[in-house]
């Protein structure tokens, strides 16, 4: 009999779950790390929400460990890639917290606008200062909107409510899609310069890390509300107090913070900030759903092997798994080259199929392929969320099969199409590994390392001898070197493995390489 441990607090009926499926538990619930290390072994399974800690020094002492599973979507307390070195699957619930979350960010924009929690204190203190807290109305002010994913959209469908005019920045967001959600889609710079109101709903990622910075929080209006109900460190909190006490930013409501428990934090102790304890997800409605989804998830997978929103594994049957695993794998790393070379609104994705991998049950390839796209902005998708988000942004996603391949037994290319053209990427399965063999229509063929480095350029004498040295000059060793053209003294491209990514300053060197088009530094 398989054995999980619960390690943190779900509700009574997800325990039955396990349970009535015949998988046995043990609750033990506020683990410190060492005692988590000391028990971990014995366990098949782990359910967890944001309490426990599941660092690659948990992970290591896992020696049975088959399955973890997040109630809730936010998997920052558990290390993947150790994870996934390890073998072990790692699934979330990504939908059941989503109207929860949305309602708290709009009670936090009531309490801001309306300066609900200083006047309740007030008057609880029997002060009656009816004079002092003048608030402002919702109706009719322009709500920016920071991610409009799923919990975006519940928030956007909340403020037309309240006849908010509802402006939106994401990348991801086609027009069409922005239309059917009754939202304007805009640029940060023009969000940042119109919003009354400005909401996060999006996930911390390297590159929504202090979206809200210093520089971009100045450019905000005079008078902003800003609300984070989404994850710590998308806003500078040092420089968001600095605004706050200076009275250019009139209000602020937090549920997230970059260090959490918050003991301390710079935005405490103003009475201009409404702070809650990442209370986005705590209701009794989503309490139970996550857990309950949680529950039936790794039961599962312990019982019967099935994979559900599996974050580092894709969702497949036992049967189909010794087929598809290295296409599945070529998929996601097809598509992770494609979503680092793309920076546009993305309109569309197709994914064609040839050849004998065309036989195959292509659709857990093609989730495979649309969650390596979308996770450099989105880090929390995964196989079975990525197809529902595409389509929540109004990505339109196809598939093309051709049994014949001219020169490959089976060949998959992903075309993007964006706001500002389209880029189309291929690959195949060599000897079970995943190779690249096209890029902007000109042939190559190499294998993709943990690092790379891509870059476009003329082909012209004198180009490899010179981003040679600036690699060597910065300390980065070359591990392998493909090349590709159209033909001499046209379109070329090099896609350099190496075994330091280079920083952003080495790429800088290469970029003003003469006749280089674009550098760009490459992870899998």
């Amino acid at each position: 009999m398989p054995r999980v441990l619960i390690a943190d607090k779900l509700s009574p009926a997800a325990v039955d779950i396990f349970k009535n499926r015949g998988v046995d538990f043990d609750i033990k619930t506020g683990l410190a790390k060492d005692e988590l290390i000391a028990v971990i072994g014995d366990y098949d399974g782990i359910a967890i929400r944001s309490g426990a800690k599941l660092d690659k020094d948990v992970i290591a002492a896992a020696t049975n460990l088959k399955v973890i599973a997040r109630a809730g979507i936010g998997v920052d307390n558990v290390d993947i890639p150790a994870a996934t070195a390890k073998g072990v699957v790692v699934m979330n619930t990504p939908f059941g917290n989503s109207i929860t979350t949305a309602e708290h960010a709009i009670a936090m924009m009531f309490a801001l606008a309306r300066q609900i929690p200083a006047a309740d204190a007030s008057t609880q203190q029997g002060k009656w200062e009816k004079n002092r807290f003048m608030g402002v109305e919702l109706y009719a002010k322009t709500l920016g909107l920071i991610g409009a994913g799923n919990i975006g959209g519940i928030v956007a469908d909340r403020a037309n409510g309240l006849k908010m005019k509802v402006i939106a920045y994401d990348p991801f967001l086609s027009p069409e899609r922005a239309i059917e959600m009754g939202v304007e889609k805009v640029e940060l710079e023009d969000l940042l310069a119109r919003a009354d109101v400005i909401t996060l709903h999006t996930p911390l990622t390297d590159k929504t890390r202090n979206i809200l910075s210093a520089e971009n929080l100045a450019k905000t209006k005079k008078g902003v509300l800003i609300v984070n109900c989404a994850r710590g460190g998308l806003v500078d909190e040092t420089a968001l107090r600095e605004l706050l006490d200076n009275g250019h930013v009139a209000g602020a409501g937090f549920d997230v913070f970059v260090t959490e428990p918050a003991k301390e934090n710079p935005l405490f102790g103003s009475d201009k900030v409404v702070a809650t304890p990442h209370l986005g997800a705590s209701t009794n409605e989503a309490q139970e759903n996550v857990a309950l989804q949680v529950a039936e998830q790794v039961s599962d997978f312990l019982l019967t092997g099935a994979v559900t929103n599996a974050l580092n594994s894709p969702s497949i049957t036992a049967e189909e798994a010794p087929k598809l695993k290295p296409f599945v794998a070529l998929a996601e790393k097809i598509g992770a080259f494609a979503g680092q070379m793309v920076d546009f609104g993305i309109n569309s994705i197709d994914i064609a199929y040839e050849g004998q991998v065309a036989q195959l049950n292509v659709k857990p390839m093609t989730s495979a392929a649309l969650a390596g796209v979308l996770r450099p902005m989105l880090a929390e998708i995964n196989m079975v969320s990525a197809p529902a988000v595409a389509k929540d942004r109004g990505i339109v996603v196809s598939e093309s099969r051709q049994d014949d391949s001219p020169i490959y037994d089976s060949l998959m290319r992903v075309t993007i199409t964006t706001e500002k053209g389209v880029r189309a990427f291929a690959g195949t399965v060599i000897g079970g590994a995943p190779r690249i063999v096209e890029v902007k229509g000109m042939e190559l063929d190499a294998a993709f390392a943990p690092a790379m480095l891509y870059v476009n350029n003329l082909d012209k004498p004198g180009f490899i001898g010179a981003l040679g040295t600036i690699l060597a000059e910065a300390g980065v060793n070359i591990a392998t070197f493909n090349l590709g053209r159209v033909a001499a003294e046209e379109d070329a491209i090099a896609l350099v493995g190496v075994d330091q990514a280079p920083a952003d300053t080495v790429l800088a060197q290469i970029q003003a390489l003469p006749h280089v088009k674009e550098a760009r530094a490459l992870t899998f």
